[in-house]
């Protein structure tokens, strides 16, 4: 988990409980409803006095933008009146929801409702809510700045883009449905009633891959070795590849997840952070371990989640992960995100 979200239709579990649950950020509705969907003014008030900051998702019907550019243009000026009506700053983006399966054919009309949005509100504030496929195609065409995926529709598949990642549906909260979600950017579109986050509100992050092919021997803790650089503004992790994510000192939240080919069934896989001293390689402080089982043969998923942690100075943050199969098994696609705040 990175940093985790929650949002919700009709119901109001309240900040209280929101802030209980873990909750950093709400993702609310604005839209034509008349019945009590919508974000209220009070409510975005009421939210942001709790601390907690919002991001607002336009939608109508499912599949609202398949009425094209006129559509976009029409619903971004309500979008936005409303938006800011409940405290939004007016730099801040809004997610138009494509709350379907839309499919590629489907897209060219899709991408004219965002051409009409952006007409609107400009192409900087315009953000698309939807599975794996149009947010990739939108994203790839340059048609939305902002990305908000869900799970739905996605194939397990996740765009490294998208600013905000819907993974769980129809949870419940203080008696009301809810979704969860998790931020992997540090700037999502989140405001509170009259404010932009500042630069100490949004945390640097560091996005980072690992080719196929490394071992994994049977009987040890390996530490992943990342080849591949998505993000990393502050190069705190070296062009050349190596172990290390992250140095201290930095509070930190940690999402690793690894692809491993070849693994027997009934094998018990582990995986866990660890921040190693940069003087003494020795010197090894471990992180919770997460467990996974394999049911059958063949490729086995791991994610691992660290939502809060921190590294101290002369220290550095990597990865591990160890098996008990006979012999070893290898690493077939890794990644890993970084959210840190100095």
């Amino acid at each position: 988990m990175a940093v985790f979200g929650i949002d919700y239709a009709w119901g109001r579990p309240g900040p209280a409980a929101l802030k209980r649950a873990g909750a950093k950020f709400v993702c609310r509705y604005v839209s034509h409803d008349t019945t009590g969907k919508d974000l209220t003014r009070a409510e975005a008030d009421q939210l942001s006095e709790a601390g907690l900051w919002l991001v607002v998702v336009w939608e109508t019907t499912a599949s609202r933008a398949l009425s094209g550019r006129a559509g976009g243009a029409a619903d971004a000026r309500d979008a936005d009146r409303k938006a800011q009506a409940c405290g939004m700053p007016a730099d801040r983006p809004i997610y138009f929801a494509v709350d379907f399966d839309a499919s590629a054919a489907q897209q060219e009309v899709i991408n004219a409702y965002l051409d009409g949005a952006a007409g609107v509100i400009g192409r900087d504030r315009v953000g698309l809510y939807g599975g794996y496929g149009p947010v990739k195609r939108a994203l790839d065409a340059g048609k939305a700045r902002w990305a908000w995926q869900t799970y739905a529709w996605s194939g397990g598949r996740w765009d490294d883009r998208a600013h905000i990642q819907q993974y769980s549906n129809e949870r419940e909260l203080n008696g009301v449905s809810v979704d969860y979600n998790r931020a992997v950017t540090g700037d999502y579109g989140q405001w509170r009633v009259g404010v932009s986050p500042a630069e100490d509100d949004m945390p640097e992050y560091v996005s980072v891959g690992a080719d196929a092919g490394q071992s994994l021997p049977s009987g040890q803790w390996t530490t992943i070795v990342w080849d591949r650089e998505y993000s990393d503004s502050t190069r705190q992790h070296r062009d050349a590849g190596g172990p290390g994510l992250l140095n201290g000192p930095a509070r930190y939240a940690l999402t690793a997840s690894a692809t491993l080919r070849g693994v027997p069934a009934g094998t018990e896989v582990r995986a866990r952070a660890i921040e190693v001293d940069s003087a003494d390689a020795d010197e090894v402080a471990t992180g919770p371990v997460q467990q996974y089982a394999a049911n059958g043969q063949g490729d086995l998923a791991v994610l691992y989640g660290l939502p809060a942690d921190t590294v101290d100075e002369g220290r550095w943050l990597g990865f591990q992960v160890r098996h008990d199969a006979p012999g070893p098994i290898t690493v077939a696609d890794a990644k890993a995100k970084v959210l840190y705040w100095r």
